[in-house]
């Protein structure tokens, strides 16, 4: 998603109070004592002025008030609008708190909204004017004008400061907030191919595990086979554990790979021309499959069309090796291009329930069929007729 830097910036949160860094410890001595020397040369002045100087009373409550202000500076951080007040109302009666207001000021400034700025900032017009009286000054309005821009520009200064730390604060948000949607989409998007080549391998070993089934159980059933055509069948068994288990190894694998590595499919891909071969299979496995394939051109279908079609034979063919062993079933498929492609598996349902247990299913295949169809943009129906045969119907884009 797309990051506007003219996007409103928002304050940053409030700094929790704590140890001081060696940074702090530097900034805050080195305020402390431009506040102390600024402060007494004020004084200085003041005392020395010609015409109406301070008294020596007070010129000792200026300076006072000029060290608490300059020590008050040590818990700005905290309290910074505390302090500030405490600044601007000693500077009432002291000259040398001036530098120390200032600075109490403008850390106001830095760290808190502009409504006790403000409010701060305008203290200093009647404070100003406060000490020209009690000090006894001719130029009152001079004192108060100087107090008044020097109460400005620290102002003006603490919020430019402010706004660049908000707005440095902002960027480093957005930058994280950026790489974090970055990490998810790209975590979305293993596990969307985590979950295909998890469908694919559902869909090739529920098929090879069936058909392990039903040849043990034509073993079970018939102990009287000639030797050939036991060997025979012992071959199927382990031609299709041996696929089953180079299947499995392959998903696990799949599975293992590192998450912050990109994974490819090594998931098998059939195509529409394999669908003949997949009805043979199971038609040695003991199923009576009655199976037609009238399409144009079957290898010049698209690689995905192909597979499509074939996941949903090998779920049906799946399907009835499971929960209709024995009963009789129909594979049509028929299409051309531009015309769409008709895949069409029935069989009749099992009158009686089988006397020998059935294969375990999770029920997850026809719903990913339905998944699988609707995303390719065709139509999926499912489930017993009128007639009192199980039907896959599917449509598909061609």
């Amino acid at each position: 998603m797309p990051v506007s830097l003219r996007a409103p910036v928002e304050p940053d949160p409030p700094e929790p109070f704590g140890p001081r860094t060696g940074r702090d410890w530097v900034v805050d001595i080195v305020g402390f004592l431009l506040a102390v020397a600024l402060g007494g040369l004020f004084l200085v002045s003041a005392v020395t002025r010609d015409g109406d100087p301070l008294t020596p009373q007070k010129a000792a409550v200026d300076a006072a008030c000029g060290l608490l202000a300059c020590l008050a500076l040590w818990w700005r951080r905290r309290w910074p609008l505390g302090v500030a007040l405490a600044g601007v109302l000693l500077g009432t009666f002291s000259v040398s708190a001036t530098v120390a207001g200032l600075i109490a000021l403008f850390s106001l400034a830095v760290h808190r909204s502009l409504r006790p700025v403000l409010l701060v900032a305008a203290l200093w017009i009647p404070t100003a004017w406060a000490y020209a009286i009690w000090a006894g000054r001719d130029d009152a309005l001079s004192l108060v004008l100087l107090a008044t821009a020097l109460a400005l520009a620290a102002t003006a200064w603490g919020m430019f400061v402010r706004a660049q730390r908000q707005l440095v604060y902002t960027l480093r948000e957005r930058a994280l907030r950026a790489e974090s949607e970055q990490r998810l989409q790209a975590d979305r998007a293993r596990m969307a191919e985590r979950t295909l080549i998890a469908r694919e391998m559902h869909d090739v070993l529920a098929h090879r595990i069936s058909l392990f089934a039903l040849h043990a159980g034509a073993l079970e059933v018939r102990p009287d086979l000639p030797p050939e055509q036991v060997r025979e069948t012992a071959e199927l068994l382990r031609s299709t554990a041996h696929q089953a288990l180079e299947e499995l190894r392959g998903v696990i694998g799949v599975l293992r790979e590192d998450p912050d590595r990109e994974t490819t499919s090594s998931a098998p891909q059939p195509t529409l021309s394999d669908i003949p071969r997949l009805v043979e299979e199971t038609r040695r496995a003991g199923a009576k499959i009655d199976f037609e394939m009238l399409v144009d051109h079957p290898d010049a279908a698209p690689s995905v069309l192909g597979r499509d079609a074939y996941r949903i034979v090998q779920e049906s063919l799946t399907n009835i090796g499971k929960h209709a062993h024995g009963t009789a079933g129909r594979v049509r498929v028929t299409g051309a291009p531009h015309s769409g492609l008709h895949v069409s598996v029935r069989n009749r349902l099992p009158v009686h329930a089988p006397a020998e247990p059935t294969l375990p299913g999770s029920g997850a295949g026809l719903l990913g069929l339905q998944e699988r169809v609707t995303l390719a943009g065709g139509t999926l129906v499912h489930g017993p007729d009128g007639t009192g045969d199980f039907v896959v119907d599917a449509e598909l884009p061609w």
